[in-house]
């Protein structure tokens, strides 16, 4: 087992809490992502909130925490050493597997479960999980702050908690503006960040995140950003320019993303952030997402490529007007080929998003996404079948439509002509479609030139060859053993 580093504590004699543990408890794949990309964003925030209030804070990202993966050795830890213990529940994958293993966590201490998977599951968690005292309820900076000082829990907005053998859920707090919270305090890190999949590292950088806005001024039917899993409108609200400044100076990470909802919705701002990354000489590859508005601001684009952007991600959603019309996208296909025309002029890697399966999207619209995407320059393309979220306005539209039908609040829509099956078959098609092996080599070259990879990344990657290629046999050979 790693020893935890033990920082220098704060006078025991003013605070509540000794000890508290941030714990992500994801392993392995579990969260369908590339293991270890990214940091815990969200509960950093959540740790560097209550610092200032506890002796001493942990974090854990049992992602990298081979040891206190087993739940009877993470227990001793907490045991001896914990008397917070603050649990991050942000996605549905393995939400069941999250469950059993917190169950089986010390029940005697005091332990704070929060995340949007845990919004919306406030009271399965309750249920599943005897020894969980409190469920925070949307955003957590300002209601751990209140728990780890000893508020009242009758006095906290935003908490649910147990009481007398029930569970009591106070009303929902007013969403805290971002310039109030201090950011990710990067020293509690136990590991650096890379690009890892089932256990072989597959890159050189290191990965990073920083979040300058939170919210979404814009109204895009199938999208839920701008709500919280309670259904509260999340207004946008900025950081200074100074105090973004100030945390990249911080990080040591090869590679950025900025995961605001859309980095560039107030274009003076942004300009505004771009001069000081310039100015300041901060050298890093960066990634934003972003909305076709930004080829409005040519000057903009090319003072982005300047400080170092590499990769633009945006949501395109479809390449029919019917459709754009349809999700609120307030776009059209015709906008989307001329912003792509400005935006060629530039280095930029962009990733385009669609969703596929909308309401009565034949198979042939469905088959033009990949065609459309190579038409206007997308570098690469993911895809996603349409799903509902409980606060969404599209829940309206397909609960009216004959036919239509989903399982689950956050599930895949799908229709009597388009099951699971169909559906797969066209995401395989789709894919297919889209990147064939001159595409990749495509991508592949634009990366190398303009700076997003380089030759000793290729050679890393070669590297690293025997162990990737005797992963894929093995996940082979499951397969065949699964299908008999």
């Amino acid at each position: 087992m790693v020893d935890l580093q033990r920082p220098e504590r704060r006078s025991l004699g003013d605070v509540r809490y000794r000890h508290a543990l941030a714990l992500k408890p994801y392993s392995g794949d579990s969260a369908r992502a590339l293991k270890g990309l990214f940091p815990p964003t969200g509960l950093e925030y959540i740790a560097a909130s209550m610092k200032d209030l506890v002796g001493e804070v942990t974090l854990l990202d049992l992602r990298y925490e081979k040891a206190y993966q087993d739940p009877a050795v993470l227990s001793r830890f907490i045991r001896d050493e914990i008397d917070l213990l603050c649990i991050g529940i942000q996605w549905s994958s393995g939400f069941k597997s999250i469950c059993e293993f917190i169950g089986r966590l010390p029940p005697e201490v005091v332990t704070v479960v929060g995340g949007q998977k845990a919004t919306e599951e406030v009271d399965t968690l309750f249920e599943r999980c005897p020894n969980i005292d409190m469920v925070v309820r949307g955003e957590g900076e300002e209601i751990i702050r209140q728990v780890a000082a000893g508020v009242p829990k009758s006095e906290i907005r935003g908490l649910s908690y147990r009481e007398n053998g029930r569970v009591v859920h106070n009303e929902n707090q007013d969403l805290p503006e971002i310039a109030s919270l201090p950011f990710p305090d990067r020293g509690l890190r136990r590991h650096d960040y890379r690009l890892i999949k089932s256990g072989v590292q597959l890159s050189r950088r290191r990965f990073d995140t920083v979040l300058t806005t939170r919210g979404c001024p814009f109204t895009c039917k199938f999208c839920t950003f701008s709500l919280n899993p309670l259904g509260q409108k999340r207004n946008y609200t900025e950081r200074s320019v100074e105090s973004v400044i100030e945390e990249l100076k911080a990080i040591e990470a090869d590679v950025v993303l900025f995961s605001d909802d859309n980095l560039f919705t107030n274009p003076k701002r942004s300009e505004r952030l771009l001069d000081r990354i310039i100015a300041n000489g901060i050298k890093k590859s960066f990634i934003a997402q972003t909305r076709i508005d930004i080829a409005k601001y040519p000057d903009l684009l090319g003072k982005a490529q300047e400080a170092g952007f590499k990769v633009l991600l945006i949501g395109l959603e479809s390449p029919h007007d019917r459709i754009l019309t349809q999700l609120h996208k307030g776009i059209t296909q015709q906008q989307i080929r001329e912003a792509f025309e400005v935006l060629s002029r530039f280095d930029f890697y962009v990733h385009g998003y669609f969703i596929y399966g909308n309401i009565g999207e034949t198979d042939e619209e469905m088959m033009y996404i990949p065609e459309f995407a190579r038409e206007i320059g997308v570098d690469s393309i993911s895809f996603q079948k349409l799903r509902i979220e409980r606060f969404s306005p599209l829940k309206e539209l397909v609960d009216a439509t004959p036919g239509y039908y989903y399982k689950r609040i956050g599930g895949a829509v799908y229709s009597p002509g388009h099951g699971r099956r169909e559906m797969k078959r066209i995401r395989n098609r789709i894919r297919a479609k889209f990147y064939d092996v001159p595409h990749i080599l495509h991508m592949i070259r634009k990366a190398l030139r303009i700076g997003l990879i380089d030759k000793g990344d290729i050679a890393y990657l070669l590297f690293k060859l025997p162990a990737i290629v005797s992963l894929m046999l093995k996940r082979g050979r499951r397969r065949v053993r699964k299908n008999g």
